[in-house]
């Protein structure tokens, strides 16, 4: 038949042809000799159909095909990735077909998800619905009942006088219509035909509906409207929908229902149009080596498209080859039912085959090898690794040679073989040493990459003790023997160890040594002897020579070949190199050996104390007051020597000079401790020296006379010193005071000259804000007024304030918080001279400067304070110049040239009414 591909590009005719491939029937297309352009018809691309119906059997197997949704791709080049919206049940294949992802059991109700295909580059997306329905089972049909049933009747209806149809229950099932797939036709073929008993009187019309008559696949089922034959119009495919649901429908030509729709289902009969199909093309499974015949090894699986309930679908398998065919060429065989695969003879050895490939045939009509249909998968099975290998030694004795002394050395490499796996606990080896070694001072670790075992020195060997070791070693595994395996006697094996005589180094005999000996042995004397041993007993060299190594105090010195040691030095057990009693000494004894080896000794000589220190006081000075007062000085007896040669000890005075008995005491108060006090009621301050004698406990008796510096000194009623009285007490002569004073008058007079500066320095700012010229003066007036507008020309200012001075509101009466900065503090304030309401120019002066001596012998008053009653208002002010003050009738004959005397504040006035026309 000639059929358009909506595959191809160029958009001709082409031939197709109907094939199956994996259970899914597909059209190749193929070149025909006709062509025809196309170039009115557009290609769409996307799903034909908006929804896919298949019909299934109810149980699923992982990666069986159910359907196929066609896309259709108007470009070659767009790559289409499908997706499930149901992922975990179901999975779809890069051309389209739906497989199950996994194995289980459809429920009774239809099953339904989406299909999304979109374009990877473009990100545009389409979607189908896919609707699954479980497969009915139902009885085969031969064509003779088929044909039985030429006709359908609509079930009569009992009418009533209301004219309302009403639905009559049937007595009767309409028997489904069953149809075999792939049917050569021709087409249409005629089904059955549809009839009710009512077109004797009406004129009635036929139809059908459903998916296969009027809903997707649209076309596959047609009917006559006037004869009522139903028919089908192309091959059908089981695979893709099992049976088909339509409902047949009876109107008159107005096309009222005559009759109430009945429901027709077509089965389509399966044909063995499908191959087996295995879920996987190669299968992998595992058995241990040495297993026994009948061990379960793996399973295969196969599914076929065809009807599982009939012999199309009904699968077995057999094992058609083996490779290799050792030890046996029938070593498995599979269950043709299950697919389970078995071992069936003995003689699994990996060492001898690792891996064996099954060729495994699944054939459907139970395996009939004339009608069914087969296909093969390849099933590899390796054969699993148990410790059937013990480890064997490659020689049944090692040798080895290793330094006396030296540690952590590999002696011996011992080496074995093993057939079991590598790098697995069945090959991995453990050495146990089992004889040659009871003091432990080898031991044997496994490389872990070649297997082998080092023999190691653990603990120093001598060679004059132990020459040889001759060690027995066992070789095991890390995992235990299978059963029935024993460990063979190669894994058993000598190790000769041969140890090597080196230079050792000599060692002092005993090491440290102790001596007592008293302290104050003079230079000269022979102390002991220390010398040492060598332990290479086996070699030819000379004697040991001696060195002195450390000797803090350089108190001795040893004979280089007898070791005897000489004090050099008198022993002081005071001495600050002696601790705790104890003075050591290191030496050396050298050998000339290859290579020459020296050791060290220790020489600790515990010193016995003599009475050879006198007791001194302490401290050595004391503070005490002129008058007999119960503030005795406390003095401590301190000697270096220890018991019995120091305390308890005895103070006394001297007997001269007498004046030290006639003004002191001193009282024993412990064995170590004493008072010193004042004999008399009263003495001068100063500093006396007061020898005491003491005594210490030592046979014979040490003393000592020690000076104590006693500060007497004027106390107040406390008993402490005063200040005077500490400076001379603490030593300070003349010169110091006098010093100290100096600089304290000096201080004085810097802070003297600093307020005086600072004074006069507050004088002269007074002076030039007074004087400074008012085109020169760059000062913000805005501040001088506390005024935040533009100057006295936008104020509104009573400029008869400057003529009636005394009229001003005194400060006493402002409010507190509104006072300037520059004014005056409130408080008793002079009383200033009140100009007269009229003055005179000459008043001027005379007013002026009445009020600057108030202000000057005002100490309340800040320097500045009078200078705001004359300060420059700014130019353009309307209070104009000091001319313009009413003075009297004769102020412009008035003489101002006594201004000049007055000093620099008053120089700007003189200027300004002095001699000269300006």
């Amino acid at each position: 038949r000639l059929t358009l591909c909506p595959q191809s590009s160029n958009c001709s005719y082409l031939e197709t042809k109907t094939v199956t491939k994996r259970g899914l029937r597909q059209e190749e297309c193929f070149s025909a000799p006709i062509k025809a352009t196309c170039e009115g018809i557009l290609c769409k691309t996307g799903f034909p159909e908006d929804v896919y119906n298949a019909v299934i059997s109810r149980g699923l197997n992982e990666g069986q095909p159910l359907l196929n949704v066609g896309f259709r791709s108007c470009d070659e080049k767009r790559k289409v990735q499908f997706e499930s919206s149901e992922p975990a049940d179901f999975r779809v294949g890069e051309d389209g077909v739906v497989y199950a992802a996994r194995s289980f059991q459809l429920s009774t109700d239809p099953t339904e998800f989406i299909i999304y295909a979109q374009d990877k580059e473009t990100q545009e997306q389409w979607q189908v619905v896919v609707k699954l329905s479980i497969k009915p089972t139902f009885a085969e049909h031969s064509e003779k009942d088929q044909k039985k049933i030429e006709e359908i009747v609509f079930p009569r209806q009992q009418y009533k006088p209301s004219s309302h149809l009403q639905r009559q229950k049937r007595d009767w099932v309409i028997p489904p219509i069953n149809l075999p797939e792939n049917s050569r036709g021709p087409f249409p073929q005629e089904l059955v035909r549809i009839r009710s008993d009512r077109d004797k009187s009406l004129s009635l019309r036929y139809s059908v509906t459903g998916p296969g008559a009027d809903q997707p696949p649209t076309g596959i089922f047609i009917i006559n409207p006037i004869s009522g034959q139903l028919s089908v119009t192309k091959p059908l495919d089981r695979e893709q929908i099992a049976s088909f649901h339509l409902r047949a429908h009876a109107v008159d030509v107005n096309g009222n229902q005559v009759e109430n729709p009945i429901d027709i289902v077509i089965n389509v009969i399966d044909m063995n149009d499908n191959r087996p199909e295995f879920l996987h093309q190669v299968w992998n499974g595992t058995v241990p080596e040495g297993s026994k015949p009948g061990t379960y090894v793996m399973t295969v699986t196969a599914i076929d498209a065809d009807d599982p309930n009939a012999l199309n679908g009904m699968l077995r398998y057999r094992i058609l080859s083996q490779a290799p065919s050792t030890p046996s060429p029938n070593m498995f065989t599979i269950n043709n039912e299950t697919g389970d695969i078995i071992t069936v003879a003995a003689g699994l050895d990996r060492e001898k085959v690792q891996q064996y490939t099954l060729i495994i045939q699944a054939t459907d009509m139970e395996g009939n090898p004339t009608y069914g249909l087969s296909n093969t998968a390849t099933a590899v099975i390796t054969v699993t690794d148990v410790n059937d290998n013990p480890p064997e030694f490659t020689a049944m004795t090692f040798y080895g040679e290793v330094p006396e002394n030296r540690v952590d050395v590999i002696v011996a490499n011992l080496t074995v073989t093993d057939k079991d796996q590598p790098h697995t606990p069945a090959w991995n080896a453990i050495y146990r040493m089992t004889g040659g070694d009871p003091t432990g001072r080898f031991t044997i670790r496994t490389d872990p990459n070649s297997n082998d075992g080092l023999v190691t020195v653990v603990k120093p060997i001598d060679f004059e003790t132990n020459r040889m070791f001759v060690l027995t070693v066992v070789a095991e595994n890390q995992g235990p023997l299978a059963k029935g395996i024993q460990q063979p006697p190669q894994s058993t094996a000598t190790v000769s160890i041969t140890v090597i005589d080196v230079n050792e180094s000599p060692y002092f005999v005993p090491n440290p040594k102790l001596i007592r000996q008293e302290e104050g042995l003079l230079a000269g004397n022979m102390l002991t002897t220390f010398t040492a041993q060598d332990p290479d007993r086996y070699m030819q060299q000379t004697a040991l020579r001696y060195s002195k190594l450390s000797d803090p105090a350089n108190w001795l010195k040893i004979d280089p070949v007898s070791g005897q040691i000489t004090t050099i030095a008198v022993l002081d057990r005071e001495s600050q190199y002696v601790e705790n009693n104890m003075y050591n000494a290191t030496f050396l004894a050298s050998d000339n050996g290859i290579p020459p080896m020296s050791g060290t000794g220790t020489l600790q000589i515990y010193l016995l104390d003599i009475n050879d220190n006198a007791p001194q006081v302490h401290p050595q000075e004391a503070t005490t007051c002129e008058t007999l007062q119960p503030n005795a000085t406390n003095i401590t007896a301190t000697d270096r020597d220890i018991d019995p040669n120091a305390g308890p000890f005895a103070f006394e005075l001297p007997e001269t000079p007498p004046s030290i008995k006639r003004n002191w005491t001193i009282i024993r108060i412990s064995g170590d401790h004493a008072q010193l006090s004042l004999r008399i009621r009263f003495l001068e301050a100063g500093i006396y020296d007061v020898p005491i004698i003491i005594t210490d406990s030592g046979n014979p008796p040490k003393s000592s006379t020690s000076i104590l510096k006693v500060k007497v000194c004027q106390c107040d009623i406390n008993g402490d010193c005063t200040d005077v009285d500490r400076i001379v007490g603490a030593g300070l002569g003349t010169g110091a005071i006098i010093a100290i004073l100096l600089c304290i008058i000096i201080l004085l007079i810097l802070v003297l000259m600093f307020v005086v500066w600072m004074k006069r320095r507050d004088k002269e700012r007074q002076a030039k804000q007074l004087l400074i010229d008012p085109e020169d003066d760059v000062r913000d007036n805005i501040l001088k007024y506390d005024e935040e507008g533009g100057g006295e020309e936008d104020q509104d200012y009573d400029l008869s304030q400057l003529q009636q001075p005394d009229t001003i509101e005194p400060d006493a009466i402002k409010p507190v918080g509104i006072r300037r900065l520059d004014e005056r503090p409130i408080h008793a304030e002079p009383q200033y001279p009140v100009r007269s309401a009229a003055p005179h120019p000459g008043d001027i002066g005379d007013f002026i400067n009445e009020g600057l001596k108030a202000a000057d012998n005002d100490p309340t008053a800040p320097p500045y304070d009078s200078l705001l009653v004359f300060d420059y208002e700014g130019s353009g002010s309307t209070a104009g110049s000091l001319s313009s003050l009413n003075s009297s009738s004769s102020g412009g004959e008035q003489d101002y040239d006594y201004l000049n005397d007055w000093g620099p504040r008053f120089k700007k006035l003189a200027d300004m009414y002095g001699g000269g026309d300006d």
